[in-house]
């Protein structure tokens, strides 16, 4: 196996977007600033969203950003062709390859790029709704995970149960996502706490989609007297489906939208929390980082078990919250109220969430595992 001493290694993250908006990216960005922090050279390979401008972004001595225009969007999905010339240009420099996906354009860019080297596959998750460009793009993923000398998860769940890694186990690990600790500005939480003196709060963040299943988190509150305050955070298109929701349930005074919340805010609706909830249904929810983000806080977690995700693997029951049921306001309703209600299984959760989080979801631990997953391929 051959063998590249650290200093003079050199890895391109490709996949997804910038502005960094969703999931994928930020952990593609976390990686670049972690490796770059610790002298090792990461760029990363992207295509443009919100009509950024494309071109070079230099993040610091160690990590560039290379943005390509996004041009066509076709089955959800948006095409980057400009990526793929940019690879063949690039890919010599660099000793290993970190591939996202889904993003196929990350994949297609890689197959034409006439690239020999190391390739990391980074499984994020399945491609689950889109079953049209599943099926138009199943050929090249086989390829990629034929490609990859190593396929890493983010989840043990996840990988161990996704059908289309189920022959590759051999070379099939995970590394849990990191994030630093939120460290919420105090001046706001106490204007926050001000606000919503006297009331439970509990707080969900993520876009107004389907697989969210907020549906349920709101008809659960319906069950739950006025001392119980729902905050969710976020905009999306299912927006104004929830708003006549909450009236027709009459309980517009104890939930609210909040469309926008600018990311100074953000840890302070963590901070004034009592508890966060994950109310998904879907696989498409495959690890969900504001669960982590929240455990940072100490706040304990209320989530959906969703089967072959690792939601639940990441918010273990009665370790840093509590797991019910999908698509069950009953069983919502009963956990948020039992932890409210017995202040000693509320502390010893509390307590085991930030204990789970300085465990296993740090952004140390997550730079140092996949520095580990280099050098099982052959960087030294």
């Amino acid at each position: 196996m051959t063998k590249i001493k650290i200093g003079d290694r050199r890895i391109l993250q490709i996949g997804k977007f910038y502005p960094i908006r969703g999931g994928v990216e930020k952990v593609m960005y976390d990686l670049m600033i972690g490796l770059s922090k610790r002298q090792i050279h990461c760029d990363m390979l992207c295509a443009s969203t919100e009509n950024f401008a494309a071109g070079s972004i230099r993040i610091n001595k160690y990590a560039s950003v290379i943005v390509v225009p996004t041009q066509v969007k076709l089955a959800a999905t948006m095409l980057a062709p400009a990526m793929i010339s940019m690879l063949r240009k690039i890919h010599k420099q660099y000793d290993l390859i970190h591939i996202h996906h889904p993003d196929p354009m990350a994949c297609l860019a890689l197959f034409l790029s006439g690239y020999k080297g190391k390739v990391v596959l980074h499984w994020h998750s399945d491609i689950v709704k889109q079953k049209k460009l599943l099926m138009l793009y199943k050929p090249l993923q086989d390829w990629l995970v034929k490609r990859a000398d190593i396929i890493v998860g983010t989840s043990p769940t996840y990988v161990q149960e996704s059908p289309f890694l189920e022959k590759v186990q051999h070379k099939v690990t995970y590394i849990p996502i990191g994030v630093e600790e939120l460290r919420p500005d105090e001046s706001i939480s106490r204007t926050l706490r001000e606000k919503y003196a006297g009331k439970k709060i509990i707080f969900a963040l993520g876009r107004l989609v389907e697989y969210k299943g907020y549906q349920h988190m709101i008809e659960a509150m319906k069950l739950l007297d006025d001392s119980y305050h729902l905050i969710i955070g976020g905009k999306g298109p299912l927006k104004e489906d929830l708003l006549a929701l909450i009236s027709r349930l009459g309980i517009n005074n104890r939930v609210e939208l909040i469309n926008y919340i600018p990311d100074e805010e953000v840890p302070c609706y963590y901070d004034i929390c009592d508890i966060f909830c994950l109310s998904s249904t879907q696989k498409t929810e495959a690890f969900a980082i504001v669960q982590i983000e929240a455990m940072s806080l100490g706040k304990p977690i209320i989530c959906s078990h969703i089967e072959g995700s690792g939601v639940s693997w990441v918010n273990a029951d009665h370790v840093s919250g509590l797991v019910v049921q999908k698509e069950n306001s009953e069983a919502l309703a009963k956990a948020i109220r039992l932890l409210a209600e017995n202040k000693e299984l509320y502390q010893r959760l509390s307590d085991g969430a930030l204990r789970r989080y300085k465990a296993s979801f740090t952004d140390k631990s997550m730079i140092d595992k996949t520095l580990h997953t280099y050098r099982s391929v052959g960087l030294q």
